[in-house]
C-alpha cells in the first residue's frame, strides 16, 4: 500500500506535457528532493485536466485520477493546486459536495491532510472579465498557445499572435503602420498551421470549453465561496506570487528582439487588466501581521492593485499563509527559462525570480506537507 500521495493540479491551462513542456516536471523535482531532506516518502502524482473547462468538472477530473492512482489504498493524501487547480481541490474536498454519484469525495477528504495553493484566484481575477470579451477570447487563445511553447515554432507563433493583438490595440487607438504592424505582419508569414500538432489539439479543447472563464470573475467566485466550504481536519494553506508594476525602460538589446519586445508588451497589458479591482467585489483586507508578511516578502506595498499579472496577490489568500514569492503566475511553477536562450523568460515580468527562489518556494510547501503526515501508532512509539 502507498503511505503518501502528493497529488499536483494544474491551473487554467493545465496539461502535464506538450511537445517539450511539461507543466509540473520541475516542481516535482524540487518537492521530492525537499521532501527527503525532510524523511517524509511520497509518490507525487502529476495530474491533468479539462484547460479551462469549468470547476466542477475539472474536479470531477481530479476525483477520478485520485481514483486511478489507487488513493482510497494510501494512508494519507496531500493536494497542491496552481492557479485554478486550487479551486478544484477546494471543491472536490468541501464537506457535502457531489461531483459525482457516490460518495468518494467524503472519502477522499477524509484521507487528505494539506490542501495547498499556489498563486489561486480564490476571490477572483479581473482578468476573467476581459476573456469573456470578443478582443479577450483572442487574449485567452494566445496565452495557451504560450502556455504550451517551447524553443521554436510554438513560441514564435505565440510572440507574432502577440504583437498582432498589440498592433489592433493601436488600431482602435486611430493609430496604423505601427512598428508593431510591421512586426506582426514580417512574423505572421513565417507561420505554417498544423492542426495534427498537439498545441492545436490543446487549443480545441479550450475553444470547445471555456466554462471556468465566467467562474473566475469576482463575481462568479462570490457564488463559490458561498458554497464550497474547507473540510475540517485538513490543513489549508497558501503560497502567493506578486511583481513590481512593469516600469523599466527597454535596454536597445531587448528592442531589437522582437520576440521579447512581443512578451514583454503581452505582460504589461496582462498585469494593467489585471490591477483593476472589482468596485463591488473587493479582495478581504489581511491581518497586520500578514500584510507585512507580503510587503516583506514581495519587496513592496502589496495593494488591490498588485498580482503576478495573472491573479492579483490578495486574491490568493486562503487558509494558513506558507509562503511569498516576488514571481510572477508562471514563475512559481518553474516556466521561467521556457522562451527561448536568448530571452530566458516566455512570459518576463521583471520579477527576478531566481531558482534559489523556486527552490525556495517549495521548500514551503514541503515543510507544510511534513508538518500534517500520519504518525506512527503510539504503540510503535513505546
Amino acid at each position: 500500500m502507498t503511505t503518501r500521495l502528493v497529488f499536483l493540479v494544474p491551473g487554467f491551462f493545465g496539461f502535464t506535457s506538450i511537445g517539450a513542456v511539461s507543466y509540473f516536471e520541475d516542481v516535482e523535482q524540487a518537492l521530492s528532493r525537499a521532501l527527503r531532506r525532510r524523511g517524509v516518502e511520497a509518490r507525487i502524482v502529476r495530474c491533468m485536466t479539462q484547460p479551462t473547462a469549468s470547476i466542477t468538472r475539472r474536479a470531477d477530473a481530479l476525483r477520478r485520477q485520485v481514483l486511478r492512482s489507487g488513493g482510497l489504498r494510501a494512508r494519507e493524501l496531500h493536494f497542491v493546486g496552481h492557479s485554478t487547480g486550487g479551486l478544484d481541490v477546494r471543491m472536490l474536498l468541501t464537506p457535502g459536495v457531489r461531483v459525482a454519484r457516490g460518495d468518494t469525495e467524503e472519502r477522499v477528504a477524509r484521507l487528505t491532510r494539506t490542501a495547498i495553493s499556489v498563486a489561486t484566484p480564490h476571490h477572483g481575477t479581473p482578468l476573467a472579465n476581459h476573456f469573456i470579451t470578443i478582443h479577450g477570447h483572442t487574449l485567452l487563445l494566445v496565452l495557451s498557445a504560450l502556455s504550451t511553447s517551447g524553443q521554436g515554432r510554438g513560441t514564435i507563433l505565440a510572440a507574432a499572435k502577440a504583437i498582432a493583438l498589440v498592433a489592433r490595440l493601436d488600431d482602435w487607438l486611430g493609430r496604423r503602420g505601427t512598428p508593431l504592424d510591421r512586426i506582426a505582419e514580417s512574423l505572421l508569414r513565417k507561420i505554417r498551421f498544423d492542426r495534427r500538432d498537439p498545441v492545436w489539439k490543446y487549443l480545441g479543447e479550450i475553444e470547445q470549453d471555456q466554462g471556468a472563464v465566467l467562474q473566475l470573475t469576482p463575481e462568479g467566485i462570490d457564488m463559490f465561496d458561498a458554497a464550497v466550504a474547507d473540510h475540517a481536519g485538513i490543513d489549508y494553506g497558501c503560497v502567493v506570487a506578486g511583481v513590481p508594476k512593469p516600469r523599466e525602460k527597454l535596454k536597445l538589446k531587448a528592442l531589437m528582439d522582437p520576440e521579447y519586445l512581443a512578451l514583454r508588451t503581452l505582460f504589461r497589458l496582462l498585469h494593467a487588466l489585471t490591477a483593476r479591482p472589482h468596485p463591488h467585489y473587493p479582495y478581504p483586507k489581511p491581518s497586520k501581521a500578514t500584510q507585512r508578511r507580503l510587503d516583506r516578502g514581495l519587496g513592496f506595498a502589496a495593494t488591490p492593485g498588485i498580482s503576478d499579472g495573472i491573479v492579483p496577490t490578495l486574491s490568493q489568500l486562503h487558509g494558513r499563509l506558507l509562503h511569498v514569492a516576488r514571481a510572477d503566475h508562471l514563475d512559481v511553477v518553474g516556466h521561467y527559462t521556457l522562451a527561448s536562450a536568448r530571452t530566458g523568460d516566455w512570459l518576463p515580468s521583471g520579477a527576478g525570480f531566481t531558482p534559489a527562489a523556486f527552490e525556495g518556494t517549495w521548500e514551503a510547501v514541503a515543510a507544510a506537507i511534513a508538518r500534517r503526515r500520519v504518525r506512527p501508532p503510539a504503540q510503535a512509539l513505546q
